[in-house]
């Protein structure tokens, strides 16, 4: 009887997704047809298979609990909460991280056991990739609030259960959780979850707003609302900024309220924003900032804002943060800042991170940075490129060996680059290319933190891993030619480089790399030059403009490079602006244009097309929502 209906709901995925019927039924929901498309193209899963969730050991759940411990700290009394207002009975209120793990679960203790069967299990990897389309996991990747409801859920197992979930998003707008209500009971209608979904809602914005007020307990934080009632309630615009002014983060609500988009406040001046100076500002501030008073925006816009701070009538003036000073790195661009911050405060806490970014485009130096700015920089910092050693070596010198071990050893052994690493870091660049047979040994060292030579005897080692791919890592994963578990071993933070073609500080870096490949020199690029290189399109990145760099250094006479001295591509290549791409087409019109004609030329193959434009999925999934691209389109 269940096989059967594992087989009906099967064939109702597959003709929804062969775009047979999609005018009722679960498939008339965009988000639903977009997400079986996944599961079917991307994830390779099978609706009629009734398999457990993967769930996560107990060591790496609880060093994924400790990663979120603030969040689950404030994010506790709130589930509870829901619960209640749910009336408890019949409902499950869960809590994961940013990759589906199930971290909390608030349920009735009578009915614990009812939602363990349906897979609901604290550890439980519930992303798209592992359980295909349902509210965690579907919430992840369309990164808004959404209900899914019975026959919805990919799997044939799932469709018993109805789940409301809610994105919650850190104050820089990256996905921080998701809060999500199940139910099992069978009576539950689609139209009875809009109050569940309204409910969700309410307490994802207040576990938000809780995490950004409490992550900016020392930084001046303004509140702000269009109704001087709203002031203070979960709606409020949220607006951190440091002593001299400049913005560090806001939330959705302050977006909304400002009609702003977040890049173009993080790192401006408040008082760009606003009314009145930032003096005038500070001098409202109170440590409660319970009273709330007019403010107006430099277009117009009236608002009633509180400023939380110690009040003072002429602010001091504090240090002003700056972007990290690194030797063979440039961290001019605001993205790569916020990247580098987050992987540096990670990697202290002996968080691995994975690095992922177009060949060429910096991985290495930026691993490098992060090892130099830690506590472990007067440590070795050892790289190994799993792409670039034959097979056959890669073993000997990940793991090292005894002498006399094989034949053609050397006699005195070989210390592997992990034991060499012992104390500091290992970078282990185009990880996606280890065999499989390393990667089964890889895990293990993670896991026991113990090498074992070839031929030789367990030690302990002390080393903190970063990775690094271009490639698609869960695609590798889906195909089996990679680890899942040490996918999600490595994956503790997963840090995106932008290729050159997309960093803000492109002038910056020129200067920051014709400076390293001449020391002691004073070269000149003439202005005609220096345009020519930054219209270039570099798909080398990084790495092609330092080479075209120190050529022209090394043959520059009289310490001035002029457009004559230039690569001949670069002299021929006319600058790809957007006016060229279409008539009046703006920049942001261009991406979506490239967008389309990948996909058309890959027929909606997300993987191919992802590896053509030298991104992850998750990216390109990512820049598919902003523009709006559905398969429609």
């Amino acid at each position: 009887m269940q096989n059967d209906h594992f087989s009906r709901h099967a064939q109702q995925v597959l003709t929804v997704t062969r775009g047979q019927d999609l005018a009722q039924g679960p498939g008339s929901d965009p988000s639903i047809a977009r997400s079986w498309l996944r599961c079917l193209e991307d994830y390779h899963l099978d609706p009629a298979l009734s398999i457990a969730p993967t769930v996560l050991e107990h060591g790496r759940l609880l060093e994924s609990r400790e990663r979120l411990q603030q969040v689950l700290h404030i994010a506790g009394s709130e589930m509870n909460s829901l619960h209640q207002q749910l009336s408890g009975a019949g409902h499950a209120v869960l809590l994961t991280d940013a990759r589906g793990v199930i971290l909390n679960c608030v349920t009735a203790p009578s009915e614990r056991k009812i939602f363990e069967r349906a897979g609901l299990w604290l550890g439980a990897d519930w992303s798209e990739a592992c359980e295909g389309t349902n509210g965690i996991g579907t919430c992840l990747v369309e990164r808004q609030s959404l209900t899914i409801h019975r026959d919805e859920h990919f799997r044939g197992r799932h469709t018993g259960l109805t789940c409301s979930a809610s994105p919650v998003f850190d104050p820089q707008g990256e996905l921080l959780a998701v809060l999500d209500v199940s139910s099992a009971r069978e009576a539950v209608s689609r139209q009875s979850q809009f109050h569940t979904m309204a409910l969700v809602n309410l307490s994802a914005k207040m576990i938000e707003s809780c995490y950004f007020l409490r992550h900016f307990e020392n930084q001046w934080l303004l509140r702000f609302h269009l109704q001087a009632e709203s002031v203070g309630l979960f709606s409020e615009g949220l607006l951190a900024f440091d002593g001299e002014g400049r913005i560090c983060a806001v939330n959705q609500s302050a977006l909304n309220l400002l009609a702003q988009v977040r890049g173009g406040l993080l790192g401006q001046p408040v008082e760009a924003f606003f009314e009145c100076s930032l003096d005038q500002l500070l001098g409202r501030s109170s440590a409660n900032a319970t009273a709330s008073w007019p403010l107006r925006t430099r277009d117009g816009r009236h608002l009633f804002a509180a400023l939380r701070g110690q009040a003072r009538s002429v602010p001091a003036p504090q240090a002003k943060p700056q972007a990290p000073r690194l030797a063979g790195i440039c961290l001019g661009d605001p993205v790569l800042q916020n990247e580098f911050r987050k992987a540096l405060r990670v990697f202290e806490r002996d968080v691995p991170l994975l690095i992922n970014g177009e060949t060429g485009s910096g991985k290495e130096a930026f691993a490098k940075a992060v090892h130099q700015a830690s506590q472990r920089a007067d440590k070795a910092f050892v790289a190994l490129n799993c792409a670039a050693i034959p097979e056959s070596l890669i073993e000997s010198e990940l793991f090292g060996y005894r002498g006399g071990s094989f034949t053609g050893a050397l006699k005195e052994g070989m210390r592997g680059k992990l034991q060499q690493a012992d104390g500091g870091t290992l970078f282990l660049d185009e990880i996606g290319d280890m065999p499989l047979a390393l990667q089964t040994r890889l895990l293990r060292v993670l896991e026991d933190r113990l090498v074992v030579p070839i031929g030789g005897e367990p030690q302990a080692i002390n080393v903190r891993i970063i990775s690094a791919t271009h490639r698609d890592l869960l695609a590798r994963v889906a195909s089996g030619s990679f680890r899942e578990d040490l996918y999600y071993r490595l994956n503790g933070l997963e840090i995106d480089v932008p290729a050159l073609r997309e960093r803000s500080d492109k002038a910056q870096l020129l200067d920051f790399l014709l400076a390293d490949e001449a020391p002691g020199e004073v070269v000149l690029l003439d202005e005609t030059a220096r345009q020519a290189l930054l219209d270039f399109a570099w798909p080398g990145n990084v790495r092609q403009l330092r080479n075209v760099l120190r050529t022209l250094a090394a043959l520059s006479e009289d310490g001035r490079i002029r457009f004559d001295d230039l690569p001949s591509i670069i002299r021929q290549t006319r600058p790809a602006v957007a006016s060229e791409l279409l008539p009046g087409l703006a920049l942001n019109d261009a991406e979506r244009v490239a967008l389309l004609e990948a996909l058309q030329h890959h027929h909606w193959h997300m993987t191919h097309t992802a590896e053509h434009l030298g991104v992850s999925r998750n990216t390109l999934y990512r820049k598919l929502r902003k523009h709006g691209i559905e398969r429609s389109s």
